[in-house]
């Protein structure tokens, strides 16, 4: 396995790729912020079945992070990380610095208007900007034919989605199902920030998200009714402050009031000091 440092080496790698004469495979790339876990390694798994040729960025992203959020003690655990690429079969990781990515001086940015405010966006002010701007460089360092994402990010997945169409960057966005703990719990590399009793009160987000998917089962339509229904699973738990209850249209995240198939239910919330996300694509 490889391990690039600069976007030169990345991109003669895949170029190279390409100009082999015998070898017509497509590349697949699984952009990640490290501390693997499980949800990582399905990602992985999916990109091998359907590329040919896979490649894992690892890099910490600090234009995506806010003034007060977690960015310098943002697990990051490189050796580990990388054994976990090697077993999933990956033919190579991208671990680029800083510097490499935001060149001094750099001033060119990528905003999604209008999307990039909404859910995660509304309570992480230029969140989504930092997102978009370092998967459109991952993009164009690579030059990728496959790019794969997990479900649990929903909101960054419709973001990514527009600004490939609206770039033509030729570049297919493949979209993984959550992967979860045994208790349910979706999988994050922000869990390890749960004390015992953080991580009891967590469960809390997979328990909405399932109890609306059993209402929307059974026919419930209703936004008022869903959200109303998941706000009071929260009110349970006193060490849970709700960021964000939401039923949206996944393609442009804007609010709907009654729910269809491919409607997006989504929750975030505090649970202690650290902000948790979960969701599904109702029916």
């Amino acid at each position: 396995m490889e391990i690039f440092r600069t976007v030169a080496e990345l991109r003669r790698w895949s170029r190279a790729l390409r100009c082999a004469e015998k070898d017509d495979g497509r590349i697949g790339l699984v952009p990640t912020m490290g501390a693997l876990h499980q949800g990582h390694s399905s990602l992985i798994h999916t990109a091998r079945a359907r590329c040919a040729h896979t490649v894992v960025s690892i890099f910490v992203n600090p234009t995506q992070f806010g003034p007060n959020e977690d960015y310098d003690r943002y697990p990051r655990s490189f050796e580990s990380d990388c054994a976990l690429v090697q077993a999933g079969g990956a033919d190579a990781i991208f671990a680029p610095s800083v510097e490499e990515m935001y060149p001094p001086g750099a001033a060119t940015f990528i905003e999604v208007a209008g999307l990039g405010d909404r859910l995660d966006g509304a309570s992480r002010p230029g969140h989504f900007r930092g997102v978009a701007t370092v998967v459109a460089k991952l993009l164009i360092a690579g030059e990728p034919d496959l790019a794969f994402f997990g479900q649990k990010d929903a909101a960054q997945v419709s973001i990514l989605r527009r600004m490939i169409t609206d770039l033509r960057l030729g570049v297919e966005l493949v979209v993984c199902p959550i992967v979860r703990e045994a208790d349910g719990l979706a999988l994050s590399s922000r869990n390890a920030y749960l004390i015992a009793d953080e991580r009891r009160q967590a469960r809390a987000l997979s328990r909405a998200v399932r109890w609306v998917e059993a209402l929307a089962a059974k026919g419930e339509r209703n936004a008022e009714v869903l959200i109303d229904a998941a706000r009071q699973i929260f009110a349970a738990e006193p060490l849970i402050r709700v960021d964000y209850i939401a039923l949206v249209d996944w393609a442009t995240l804007e609010p709907v009031e009654v729910a269809v198939p491919g409607t997006l239910f989504a929750v975030a919330a505090w649970v202690g000091t650290t902000r948790l996300i979960d969701n599904a694509i109702l029916g």
